[in-house]
């Protein structure tokens, strides 16, 4: 195998379960953002009482100031499509989509068979729009990191330049939903992919992505700029 091919796989083989049995700060950050995505998703059904949200609420609010005591991370590994898999830890598990130590995060669960990409998630009821439905911007965002997993596994990710999502019937809440994605072709620095998803056998949506391989140099100056703004939000702190 080529360095590049095995750059390649080092970019694209993530797969959210082999990360599960990680030890120590993670699987405590994992553990607290699992409880917190249940606070929310029950919070959101919930009719309780006043004095029982009173105490919730200033509970967290205390936590939050709590955490607002420690130093923040400032080291930045990968990007949101794209991240490599030796950064598995500090990246993947803050992704918004994939993050298992984020509560954002449904989370999606991502492997790839050769040039197919697999995405598994359920959405809960803080994820809704029209009733019983997925809303429609979660869709679009769960098709850019599936789509951004398959633009990875030429060996040479980039970033979203478009994205193109066909809304086929609801794609429902609560329901286990399968993504299907591959990369079609690139031209250039062009990399174009295109995908599904699924509640059983019904087709939801459909969408095409064209991701733009990022230059080194834009990277970094990416990167400078990130590192640039923790400096002075913790100089604020």
């Amino acid at each position: 195998m080529s360095d590049e091919e095995e750059t390649g796989r080092r970019f694209s083989y993530w797969d959210i379960s082999a990360m599960k049995a990680t030890p120590g700060v993670w699987a405590e950050k994992r553990r607290l953002a699992a409880a917190m995505r249940l606070v929310i998703e029950r919070l959101v059904e919930s009719d309780a009482p006043e004095q029982e949200l009173r105490l919730a609420a200033n509970g967290l609010e205390r936590y939050a100031e709590q955490l607002e005591t420690h130093p923040r991370r400032h080291q930045y590994e990968g990007w949101a499509e794209t991240g490599p898999a030796g950064s598995t830890a500090a990246f993947f598990d803050q992704s918004p989509l994939i993050g298992l130590a984020n509560p954002l995060a449904p989370p999606i669960s991502l492997e790839a068979d050769g040039q197919l990409v697999h995405g598994h998630v359920t959405f809960g009821s803080a994820y809704e729009g029209a009733p019983g439905c997925v809303h429609g911007g979660f869709v679009a965002a769960a098709f850019d990191e599936v789509l951004g997993f398959a633009n990875s596994l030429g060996g040479n990710p980039g970033m979203t330049g478009t994205l193109t999502v066909i809304y086929r019937k609801p794609t429902p809440l609560h329901t286990p939903l399968r993504f299907e994605a591959r990369l079609d072709r690139t031209e250039g620095r062009k990399i174009f992919t295109s995908g599904r998803v699924y509640a059983g056998e019904r087709m939801t949506a459909e969408a095409e992505g064209i991701f733009v391989s990022v230059l080194p140099e834009k990277f970094e100056r990416l990167l400078a700029e990130r590192q640039r703004l923790d400096r002075e939000r913790s100089d604020e702190g």
